[in-house]
């Protein structure tokens, strides 16, 4: 299998950036779960992604990143398995600019030259073992599609919604999402898939991919697109995850912290956290509840997991 890796990445401090997200916006960042600062800002973590993938999965055949004609000072674009990708090259006019990654998910197939298998990844997502093409893809080529034993009742959805009716405000809105998007699938193919999605490096098929966005929840993603910063109601990734299991074409694993680990900035110690679980994958996930002093943990703690220069850094 050929096999490639995209990430979104996005430089928040960016003077210019910032400007056309006040302009088209009014606020370049708040304290909400939607348009907090952790959503936008970099620490460096792409840096230390790529690092991680040049030592524990050199396999990957590509590696696209996805920008909003943005680019880190420190890539080194002349690497042939390195590609940038605009946002404006792959999303409909309509859709620009983009602020809301939900809705910049949609496109990822559209990328040219994009592999029939490929991963996707937060620049925040790391490769922690040597891991092989199979722990993505089955024998014949299908996802595994990993899942977190943490129930979403089908009541989720309706309530959240109710209390944004009662309180005029978006409450628990990725988990409602997600949610959403098992009750969407359930609709299509009567089937629930009520764990939650790791929140890690995932695996699809374009083929699948594109039928999911173009064909099943095209309706969805007609009326989301035009959404350019983060909307109560987007459907997520992950109905396309559950799509390819309803269809027989992926492999349902659920995972525990040993495998596929989200570590939280303003909670937990990293160190402490990765020596007693060694994670196969981690995410470091920056959110509203981080500081500026729990960000300043963040690079230390990567430099010392992946102390070694990649060759994709300049």
């Amino acid at each position: 299998m050929e096999i490639d890796l995209i990430y979104l990445w996005v430089d928040g401090n960016d003077p210019k950036w910032q400007a056309k997200k006040r302009a088209f916006t009014g606020v370049v960042s708040d304290n909400s779960e939607t348009n907090n600062k952790g959503r936008y800002i970099s620490n460096d973590e792409l840096r230390y992604a790529l690092r991680s993938v040049e030592k524990h999965a050199p396999w990957i055949r590509r590696i696209f990143i996805v920008t909003d004609d943005q680019q880190p000072a420190w890539l080194n674009t002349n690497h042939p398995r390195i590609q940038l990708v605009s946002h404006k090259d792959i999303m409909p006019p309509e859709a620009l600019p983009c602020f809301n990654s939900t809705v910049i998910e949609y496109f990822l197939y559209r990328i040219p030259n994009l592999s029939e298998h490929f991963l996707f990844a937060n620049d925040d997502m790391f490769f922690n073992a040597d891991l092989t093409p199979h722990f993505f893809f089955g024998e014949e080529g299908y996802p595994i599609v990993r899942l977190k034993r943490k129930l979403f009742g089908r009541w989720h959805a309706r309530l959240t919604a109710l209390f944004k009716g009662l309180m005029g405000q978006q409450l628990g809105q990725y988990a409602q999402k997600l949610a959403d998007s098992a009750r969407t699938v359930e609709k299509k193919f009567g089937v629930y898939y009520s764990g939650v999605p790791h929140h890690n490096i995932d695996a699809f098929l374009k083929s699948d991919y594109r039928n999911a966005v173009e064909d099943v929840f095209a309706d969805r993603i007609k009326k989301s697109q035009s959404h350019h910063i983060r909307t109560f109601g987007d459907i997520h990734r992950s109905a396309f995850s559950y799509y390819a299991l309803a269809i027989d074409h992926g492999h349902l694993k659920y995972v525990d912290r040993r495998e596929a680990s989200r570590i939280l900035v303003y909670k937990h110690d990293f160190m402490a956290y990765i020596s007693r679980y060694r994670p196969k994958l981690f995410c470091l996930n920056d959110n509203q509840r981080v500081t500026d002093d729990d960000r300043k943990k963040i690079k230390p703690f990567l430099e010392s997991l992946f102390p070694d220069k990649s060759a994709f850094e300049k």
